[in-house]
């Protein structure tokens, strides 16, 4: 779309426009086609006086403005006309009976110019596709092949007049690239009002934010945003709330450990001397167990159901002051425990006895 030439619409210079854009280049100015015109006025006054310089048409021509141009720069079709006979071009009408005996697919054309109400632009074949190059619009307009002949009965009923452009254009760089290469357009261009128009309703719409910040000392916000502004701050509190409650849970679990840390301590026994290691009371239980042994063999055999002397205090005395085994004959049989300090599983159940 680059190398297509589009001049877009300044003033009333819509015919310079159409020109420059069938030719792809800045082939004409207003200057040019208004001494075409002037050209052009001259003729006619030259014809009407044929007739005589006294006669009343004579004079009233004369009075009369020109009918190829005026001051805004609008240029008749016999100004266009001319300009493309310098470039050995014809424009034959579109809807003439002489043409459309000829029965011409309007694909198998090089390019139109249509009028509406002394507005002049282009439909022109670039390559080998189809261009709306109206300078109203902000760029060019891709027109399909089965498009094209929809588009140019749209323009009739509407009014328009279609002239065909007969005889070659001039070479020019976007016909040659558009023969290798098809482009495709995803966006339609606006017109150029309509592009103006959304300009300034964005600097109006920019002009009121300005007031409505300047109005609240430059702090003002829409609605929107002070919405999700206090969501976010909920959100904030919430996540505050949160936190302090899991610190207060925590201060109050170690509270509690301390407190029962503290408890056992002070329910435990206060013992004198040092205490006793795993590996001393070990040491200890395998000095008894051996003089046990010992005791054994020297003493006679007694009674075979006869148990040596292992009550509570003997055993209490030799392990020391630090070790003392309970006493078993006032508390339930489930929880005696054996010699090993293992609870003896026969000792758990009571429908069960053990035999000497």
């Amino acid at each position: 779309m680059e190398s297509i030439f589009h001049e877009k619409q300044e003033g009333s210079l819509c015919a310079q426009h159409c020109l420059n854009n069938l030719l792809q280049g800045e082939y004409f100015s207003p200057v040019e086609l208004s001494s075409i015109a002037h050209q052009l006025d001259e003729e006619e006054r030259m014809r009407m006086a044929e007739g005589g310089v006294t006669s009343e048409d004579y004079r009233t021509f004369l009075q009369q403005p020109s009918g190829n141009m005026d001051d805004s720069g609008f240029f008749s079709i016999q100004v266009i006309s001319n300009a493309l006979k310098v470039w050995g071009l014809e424009l034959i009408l579109f809807n003439s009976p002489e043409y459309q005996r000829l029965r011409i697919d309007p694909i198998n054309e090089r390019s139109f110019i249509c009028n509406y109400k002394e507005h002049w632009f282009t439909v022109r074949k670039l390559g080998k596709q189809w261009f709306n190059l109206n300078s109203l619009l902000t760029g060019p307009e891709l027109i399909s092949d089965t498009y094209l002949a929809l588009f140019l009965a749209q323009l009739q009923q509407e009014g328009y007049s279609i002239f065909v452009v007969k005889g070659d254009l001039p070479d020019c760089e976007a016909d040659q690239l558009l023969q290798m290469v098809r482009v495709q357009q995803t966006h339609r261009p606006k017109l150029i009002g309509e592009e103006l128009a959304q300009l300034k309703e964005q600097r109006v719409q920019k002009t009121d934010l300005e007031r409505v910040l300047e109005a609240n000392d430059g702090s003002g916000m829409l609605d929107a945003d002070e919405e999700d502004l206090q969501r976010a701050l909920a959100l904030s509190r919430q996540e505050i709330d949160l936190e302090d409650e899991e610190a207060d849970l925590r201060r109050a679990i170690q509270l509690s450990m301390q407190g029962t840390s503290r408890n056992i301590c002070q329910d435990s026994p206060q013992t004198s001397g040092t205490h006793l290691t795993s590996e001393e009371l070990r040491k200890r239980r395998e000095a008894y167990f051996e003089k046990q042994q010992q005791q054994q063999q020297q003493d006679p055999p007694g009674h075979p159901c006869e148990k040596p002397n292992t009550s509570s205090g003997a055993l209490d005395s030799d392990l020391g002051p630090h070790l003392k085994f309970p006493d078993h004959t006032s508390r339930n049989p489930r929880h005696r425990v054996s010699r090993s300090g293992v609870p003896n599983p026969q000792a758990t159940d009571p429908k069960r006895s053990v035999a000497c």
